[in-house]
């Protein structure tokens, strides 16, 4: 059974690689790896937190096509690269999240494409009725 809607960023690797940036199925959108990458330009090199809030924002951009929004996510998982930084990056999810409280996975000592990014964020988001 096809999605019901395919999101897309516009980026080159979804065409190359074949997925999007988010799927509609029924009530849920769930929203693909997300990293701190603007127009092709990755944001606060260095700075996991605002790497954080950076992904967090293209995720309710994504969910914003769709009539959605942060306040919709159900659960996220959070890969940080490095397990120092997981405190920045727990504080950052917190200010985004804190009174939403998705279900979570944090994960660290990941190695991304780009080792310059820290932190990639997954979403699922259900509409509450």
């Amino acid at each position: 059974m096809a999605a019901d809607k395919l999101i897309s960023s516009g980026g080159p690797w979804e065409g190359k690689i074949g997925y999007s940036r988010a799927v509609v199925a029924g009530d849920y959108v769930h929203v693909s790896g997300s990293t701190a990458t603007v127009g092709g330009v990755l944001q606060h090199e260095g700075d996991a937190y605002n790497q954080t809030l950076v992904a967090l924002d293209v995720i309710a951009q994504a969910l914003a096509q769709v009539d959605y929004a942060i306040k919709d996510v159900v659960r996220t998982r959070v890969y940080v690269s490095n397990e120092s930084d997981l405190d920045a990056v727990g504080e950052a999810h917190g200010k985004v999240f804190g009174d939403i409280r998705p279900a979570l996975v944090l994960l660290a000592g990941i190695k991304f494409v780009n080792p310059a990014m820290l932190v990639e964020i997954e979403a699922d988001a259900w509409r509450r009725n």
